[in-house]
This record gives C-alpha cells, sequence and structure tokens, in this order.
C-alpha cells in the first residue's frame, strides 16, 4: 500500500526538530509499491527533485523541500542462509536499525552490538555507512537491493557499494540515483570484541565479562551519557565526521599539542577526533543565536528552539573554520545539508 500527501510537515521527520515542509511526501511497503510511486505520472514532475528519509536522523533542512520525499515502511526480516559460523539475514529498509541490533544481540549473532543506539533505519545504514567504537556496518552488509527511477532492481555487493568512512556510492557516483529497499548483513555466530575505541573497555569491565548483551548495554549508556535525546533537543548526532590526516602532519601537532589523542588507519593516516579539535577551539558548550554546541560532547549541534538550518550551517562553519585555523585540519559535516 502506498500512501501520498501533499504539503506534507516534515518536522517529525527530521530530528533537528526543523519545521518545514515537502511538496510531496510518499511511503511505500514493498517493493512494488515503491515502483508503483517511481512510474505514477502525477508524480513525475517532481522526480527530478526526490530524496529519500528514514528518521531523518542525518538531515538538515535549510527550506522547505520543493519535491518528493520518499520513505520506507518495507519492515520484513528473515533468515535466508545460516552456517556454523555465521548467519545472513535479508531486512526491510524501512526496518529501525537499532530494533535490528536489538534483534540480533537477543538472537546471540554478534557484530552489531557496538552500533547501538545509533538513530535512523535500516535503508540508510547502507547509505552512510553508519559507525561508532571502532565498528563500521560496511563491515556487516553482505549486500544492498535498490531500485532505480525506471522501477529496476539491482543487487549491490559489498565491493560495488564502494564503502569508505562515512561513505558509500549512494553518497557519491549514484546519490539520487536508487532507492534502497532491502539490506542483507552477515552476523556471526563466534564474538570478535571491538572494545577499544574510546571508554568503550572500561564501561565493559564495570558490567563483568563481555557478551553482546552487556557491550550493547555499554554502548547504550556512553551515548545516553554524552548525546541528547532529539525528542528534547533537536540535533542529528554527530555534525562532524572525525578528520583523517596523514600521520606526518599529525605528529608536527604531537609536538605543539602533547595530549592530541588519535586512532590509526594505515601506515601513513590517523583520525583524530573531531571533538577534541573543537573543544580545544573553545567552542564545546557555546551557543550562538538559537543554536549551540552541545555542553557534553563537541561534535553536536543542537536547535535550541525555532533555529533554521542556515543557522545551524553558519555554526558550523564557523567551527570548521576555527578548527582549520588553529590545526590545519578542515573538519567537514557528517550530516546532509538540503
Amino acid at each position: 500500500m502506498t500512501r501520498i500527501f501533499y504539503d506534507y510537515p516534515l518536522i517529525s521527520h527530521n530530528t533537528f526538530g526543523m519545521d518545514v515542509k515537502a511538496s510531496v511526501f510518499a511511503e511505500f511497503e514493498s517493493e512494488d509499491d515503491l515502483r508503483s510511486l517511481l512510474t505514477n505520472d502525477t508524480l513525475a514532475p517532481y522526480l527530478q527533485h526526490c530524496i529519500v528519509i528514514g528518521a531523518g536522523s542525518n538531515l538538515l533542512f535549510g527550506s522547505d523541500f520543493e519535491g518528493l520525499v520518499l520513505h520506507s515502511r518495507i519492515t520484513d526480516l528473515t533468515v535466508v542462509q545460516e552456517t556454523d559460523e555465521y548467519v545472513k539475514v535479508r531486512v526491510g529498509s524501512g526496518y529501525v536499525w537499532d530494533d535490528f541490533v536489538a534483534w540480533s544481540v537477543k538472537q546471540g549473532y554478534f557484530g552489531a552490538e557496538n552500533l547501538s543506539a545509533i538513530p535512523g533505519e535500516v535503508g540508510a545504514s547502507a547509505v552512510q555507512n553508519i559507525g561508532a567504537y571502532g565498528a563500521e556496518v560496511s563491515q556487516l552488509i553482505e549486500c544492498v537491493e535498490a531500485m532505480d527511477k525506471q522501477g529496476n532492481l539491482r543487487v549491490f555487493s559489498n565491493e560495488e557499494c564502494c564503502y569508505g568512512y562515512r561513505d558509500s556510492i549512494f553518497k557519491g557516483e549514484l546519490k539520487g540515483q536508487y532507492v534502497i529497499t532491502h539490506v542483507t548483513y552477515r552476523l556471526m555466530k563466534q564474538p570478535c570484541w571491538k572494545l577499544d575505541y574510546g571508554n568503550l573497555h572500561a564501561e565493559v569491565e564495570l558490567r563483568g565479562e563481555p557478551s553482546g548483551t552487556v557491550v550493547r548495554d555499554a554502548v547504550q549508556s556512553i551515548r545516553k551519557a554524552k548525546l541528547p535525546d532529539p525528542a528534547v533537543t533537536g540535533n542529528a548526532g554527530s555534525f562532524f565526521k572525525n578528520p583523517v590526516v596523514a600521520r606526518e602532519h599529525y605528529e608536527h601537532l604531537r609536538d605543539v599539542y602533547a595530549s592530541i589523542p588519535c586512532y590509526p588507519v594505515d601506515e601513513k593516516h590517523v583520525k583524530v577526533p573531531a571533538g577534541w579539535l573543537i573543544e580545544q577551539c573553545g567552542w564545546k558548550g557555546r551557543r550562538w543565536g538559537r543554536v549551540a554546541v552541545h555542553e557534553k560532547q563537541a561534535l553536536v549541534l543542537v536547535n535550541l528552539g525555532g533555529a533554521t538550518g542556515n543557522e545551524v550551517l553558519e555554526l558550523a562553519n564557523r567551527i570548521a573554520d576555527d578548527v582549520e585555523r588553529k590545526f590545519g585540519i578542515r573538519i567537514t559535516p557528517e550530516v546532509n545539508y538540503i
């Protein structure tokens, strides 16, 4: 079944709480539904300006959206293959991501636990390559099913998705050309813990021996302590990506700022926490009109009430400029500006 709405308010479909509207908003519950929307002559004028949203947890709307917004309500979950070592699970793009993580932990499967409490839906996980605490969803994805604007289905292998840090082919070369319908994940039956990122190891130790439930609880606790609830304060979680810099540049900075942290990427590059850089520039907890930098996590920009997307973007640009002046590193948004 499809549902089509015109002049539709999006305030409940973006976690920043931007009070904007879409010319057309349409939902679909199956691949056939999606095909009928994409080939609907009435909607044809809007397809040239079309976006797909999940929970809107990684979007910043600057104004009303003069086009078509699509939202998946495909929420099936099926185990499609199982061996002694792993299980492959095919999940609808509208399935809530954290519900999938909860399901996998309850079933005793491993790999997704570090990605607990990340807002959004399954389809967006495959576009954004969501990640946290040393894990990325691309490490779990087997394949992605998507439909082009002509209604043709295509299956993308993990390799064809061209995953990078918070990046994929769906954000780059094929941006706006496909709508994801299903994602198949490969989960392991034996754990391979990733606990060395941030204070996750210490938080797990407080709870005893590692298990899927223990790691998930630890991640949820850390995120709850640092990140504001978007139902209370508008935000999109981490606004900036952690920059990857040349190891030589990092070592030069370390000579000046002895406490600058990093995480290895490869022999020539390291990842520097953007939150640390922002905090060193004095932005943590600062207010800028109707927007601010969260007092507990400098990566998070918050809507204090009634802010526009342009106000958020202005603050973000000021922060990025200050970081570049001080450290010679340009931090870039993880959030998509619409």
